[in-house]
């Protein structure tokens, strides 16, 4: 009578070995980190075309979590992400001063631009964002804020106080509402209601929903926009993959990742100027 166990053992060990051998070959799955960014910086489009490079040199994906900058930098206090990238400079050197981020570095700049209706009932068309902001005041003006602690908000609230509006809404005019969203549904609500809004230049070349809607104030100096990108500090969070999200910030501010932002355009027209060496 055949020994059951006998019988069995080489097939076993022949089914292990093919497993073995089937895992080993089989593909392997790439490596991620999670950066936290604005909701501008995706909906520009600009990581769609900027993270397949990246991949092709390092072999890294990255998982994109597109929020308002304050709610990017509040997840990555929690240690919810690896690596910022994000455009509020006063706060990206408080969170870097607080300890939660390793270092700040530039990567890139754009621009803000005042939206509205083609025909400007306000008459804010000009290069002046704190003349535009006193005329939409006075006349009560349709604004659309986003209202979500976002670089674009904390922008807005700059040019606001600069206008000599104060921190209540009532001062900006009856016309100033909050939409608590990203930029693309602020540009949305501004398309279907007639409303002024701050945009990034980003953004707003990749809108395809404009309606009426025309750039009106661009320009002035102020509305000048820079990136920056920083590791989150491993120090406050030791899971956090701060090596492989050095890389990214490696590679995008080398030469390659420089040059891979500068050739982002729509319909011929560059979105984001790198600036990381200056």
């Amino acid at each position: 009578m055949t020994n059951f166990k006998n019988f069995c053992a080489p097939a076993l060990i022949h089914k292990a070995l093919a497993a073995i051998v089937f895992v080993a070959s089989g593909p392997v799955l790439a490596q991620s980190i999670t950066m936290a960014s604005t909701t501008s910086t995706e909906q520009s489009g600009l990581f769609g075309h900027l993270m397949p490079e990246f991949k092709k040199a390092s072999g890294l994906d990255v998982k994109v979590v597109a929020l308002g900058t304050g709610q990017a930098l509040d997840m990555a206090r929690r240690g919810d992400a690896d690596v910022l990238f994000v455009h509020d400079q006063v706060a990206e050197e408080k969170f870097v001063a607080d300890g939660w981020g390793v270092k700040r570095y530039p990567v890139m700049y754009n621009d803000f631009i005042l939206i509205g209706p083609k025909n400007d009932p306000i008459g804010t068309k000009g290069k002046d964002i704190v003349q535009a902001l006193q005329k939409l005041s006075a006349a009560n003006g349709n604004f659309i804020s986003r209202g979500d602690k976002s670089g674009t908000h904390a922008a807005e609230l700059r040019y606001w106080k600069l206008a000599g509006a104060d921190a209540a809404n009532t001062s900006k005019g009856s016309g100033y509402k909050e939409c608590g969203c990203g930029m693309g549904p602020a540009l949305n609500i501004a398309a279907s209601s007639g409303a002024y809004v701050l945009a990034d230049r980003g953004t707003w070349l990749n809108f395809k929903n404009r309606a009426d809607l025309a750039v009106l104030v661009e320009g002035d100096t102020k509305l000048f926009n820079q990136y920056g990108v920083m590791v989150v500090n491993p120090a406050k969070h030791p899971h956090v993959k701060s090596q492989d999200a050095q890389k990214f910030v490696d590679w995008v501010v080398s030469p390659a990742g420089q040059q891979a932002i500068a050739g982002y355009k729509i319909g011929g027209e560059q979105l984001f100027f790198p600036n990381a060496a200056q």
